[in-house]
């Protein structure tokens, strides 16, 4: 075969790189791109076009062309940010913009990220209020960082707080960090991840925990007597919200449920959406079975609960590159998403729904959760009120507010 038949192929970890392939190779699955199969094979570009192109006066003038823009580029690429496609449509369709319109951006309210850290030197992060942070990978709890490969807890952290070329979610949280993750983003060691869960409740004493991770039922961290379980619980009981990500493994056979802490009853899972409000295929389906007490999950605890916008989010990446944002999609990022409309809404009736003892408990928790399922907007709720792929429907952060209104005898919202 010649060269002119070959296909370029970007790789998964860094679309800018490009692997020369046969045609006939069917190269990587489209869930390494966070797309289908189909989509993924349109990535690829034929090199014989290319080749006549640049070949040799092309070439030439790409050379040329690459070397200015290496000499100018860091005079040109702030201008350049603005004209990256943003996230809007997410923060429009899930409510969000439309609570900070009416003033709210969570002031107040104490969240905790447990993740991979947080590149604190990102100019959208100049205006954060970090309350904490904690390392429980290494141990150097006074180098603020992100030691992700794919600065995973930075771009998380970005969806939450941002407030420079963007606005995040609830962008005047105070907020804590807990890096538990390693490089690869993976859990790793359930006793670490629980160590940091037991450090936002003991230490930090939050309102909300993010935990965009976790593993597949009966692998690792996810045995569900492992001491995530137990850490998570033990947040719940002190009347801390959990939310956590359903997992990105819809297209797994094999997994037959939401991820683990994610399938705890009393946990918040999320699951992603894209633009057009539809549930994302990787985004994992939940079971009807509760594995803790092998019963069938009832109402509002029925996995996972809700599907919030999560692919090709615009977000906060590491300052090493430039410039510093990225794109990510998951349920990692709906997660936060989920957050960020959670902690607007303890801003406004927090004081509420903690009631007369100022704590809480299972039966706030169990209420604030029936307002979600019942807020959720569900197209296909004529068939059935629960999904096990889209859970009760997709977040309406304003619905919810309503919602819990309603659920708590509370004034109305204006």
């Amino acid at each position: 075969m010649t060269i002119e038949n070959l296909e370029l192929m970007p790789e998964p970890e860094d679309r800018r790189l490009l692997t020369a392939v046969d045609p006939a190779a069917p190269g990587y699955p489209g869930s390494h791109y966070g797309l289908s199969d189909e989509e993924a094979r349109e990535l690829r570009w034929p090199f014989g076009p290319l080749k006549e192109f640049f070949w040799p006066w092309g070439l030439a003038s790409f050379a040329v062309g690459t070397v200015l823009l290496l000499i100018t580029w860091s005079s040109i690429q702030p201008f350049l940010v603005s004209y990256l496609p943003d996230s809007e449509w997410a923060y429009d369709s899930s409510g969000i913009r439309q609570l900070q319109q009416d003033g709210y951006f969570g002031d107040g309210v104490h969240v905790c990220i447990v993740d991979t850290g947080i590149d604190i030197d990102h100019p959208d992060f100049n205006n954060l209020n970090l309350i904490g942070f904690r390392d429980f990978y290494s141990g150097n709890h006074d180098d603020i960082r992100d030691i992700g490969k794919d600065y995973h807890g930075t771009l998380m952290a970005g969806l939450l707080v941002a407030n420079g070329t963007y606005v995040g979610a609830a962008p005047s949280v105070s907020l804590s960090i807990a890096l538990a993750l390693g490089p690869e983003g993976e859990a790793g060691q359930a006793d670490r991840v629980a160590l940091a869960i037991r450090w936002c409740r003991i230490s930090q004493d939050v309102d909300i925990i993010s935990l965009s991770l976790g593993g597949d039922p009966g692998e690792g961290m996810s045995s569900f007597q492992s001491e995530t379980v137990e850490a998570v619980n033990e947040a719940l009981d002190a009347g801390i919200f959990v939310v956590a990500a359903a997992g990105n493994n819809g297209a797994e056979d094999k997994v037959n449920d939401v991820s683990i802490p994610a399938n705890i009853p009393r946990v918040i899972a999320v699951g992603a959406s894209n633009a057009d409000g539809e549930v994302w295929k990787n985004s994992s389906a939940g079971s009807d079975i509760n594995p803790y007490t092998e019963e069938p999950r009832n109402f509002p605890n029925q996995k996972p609960e809700v599907i919030a916008p999560g692919v090709r989010l615009f977000s906060t990446a590491s300052t090493l590159v430039s410039p510093p944002y990225a794109y990510s999609s998951g349920t990692s990022d709906s997660t936060v998403m989920v957050v960020g409309a959670l902690a607007l809404i303890l801003q406004i009736h927090g004081d509420s729904i903690r009631g007369a003892d100022s704590k809480i408990d299972d039966y706030e928790i169990t209420k604030v959760k029936a307002a979600l399922a019942n807020s959720s907007v569900n197209d296909q709720l004529s068939i059935s009120p629960h999904s096990t792929k889209s859970g009760y429907g997709e977040l309406n952060a304003v619905a919810w507010l309503e919602e819990i209104e309603s659920e708590f005898n509370l004034q109305n919202f204006n």
